[in-house]
């Protein structure tokens, strides 16, 4: 627990760095313009999302599921192995993000990722702070549950990370029919940032593809193909970019 946050951090800059120099040695779309200022906005959106969690959780998920563990109060009345818990945590993502879909209130807040007319990895960055706080709640309520033990916390949250930057990032992958039945990939992710809300209603999975084939919100591919299709929203045709006007978008009627 002592390097939980090292380690997370060291891998999440790693990544980052990684995927941000990837896409412009093998980018897989045109980017629209404005990038350094979108980029701008979306990285501090991630600041401002990591200082809200500080300030407003008394603990980390890592140290919640320890405490848990010690005091042996999950309801369930036992501790949920690692890897069960892994997939376990990888299915309540799933629906927390079909639902953030689904309940108005919670679109207000997610919208604000969506906004974004462009993907690459800094999107995987653009969260509204509430929605994050929310979904550490929802995190907390799940090891509570479940007894969820500490290793699967540390893992799963450095491979949400991981692959949550992959997926977003606008690089070409090869072999992605194969690798998609493993994991979800920029391509198949890329068609839920799509304006078409059929298509932005399908590929909730950040991890694993499983549970949208399984639930039936999968989309092989966007209708406009990938060189052609409009990200984003089309109340925000023109993206987003001001950090104020992000932070204030859950609460406007538009």
């Amino acid at each position: 627990m002592e390097n939980e946050n090292i380690i997370r951090l060291s891998v999440f800059l790693g990544l980052l760095i990684l995927f941000s120099a990837l896409e412009f040695l093998i980018p897989r779309r045109v980017m629209p313009g404005s990038k350094p200022k979108r980029v701008a906005a979306n990285l501090s959106l991630v600041v401002i999302d990591s200082i809200a969690v500080k300030i407003l959780l008394p603990m980390t998920a890592g140290i919640f599921a320890v405490y848990v563990a010690d005091q042996e109060i999950a309801l369930l009345g036992f501790q949920t192995p690692v890897l069960i818990a892994i997939i376990l945590l990888d299915l309540i993502i799933y629906w927390q993000h079909r639902i953030f879909h689904v309940v108005p209130a919670f679109w207000r807040l997610h919208k604000v990722h969506h906004s974004d007319n462009a993907i690459d990895t800094s999107t995987a960055l653009r969260f509204h702070p509430v929605e994050i706080v929310l979904s550490m709640l929802i995190k907390f309520a799940a090891i509570l549950l479940f007894g969820i033990p500490v290793m699967a916390i540390v893992i799963f949250e450095i491979l949400l990370n991981a692959t949550a930057l992959f997926n977003h990032s606008n690089i070409k992958v090869p072999f992605d029919n194969i690798l998609r039945l493993f994991i979800v990939t920029p391509d198949m992710h890329r068609v839920h940032h799509s304006v078409i809300v059929g298509e932005t209603n399908s590929n909730y999975g950040f991890n694993v593809p499983w549970w949208d084939r399984i639930f039936g919100s999968y989309v092989a591919q966007p209708q406009q193909g990938h060189q052609n299709m409009k990200i984003g929203l089309s109340q925000y045709e023109g993206g987003e970019t001001s950090l104020l006007k992000l932070l204030l978008m859950p609460f406007k009627a538009k």
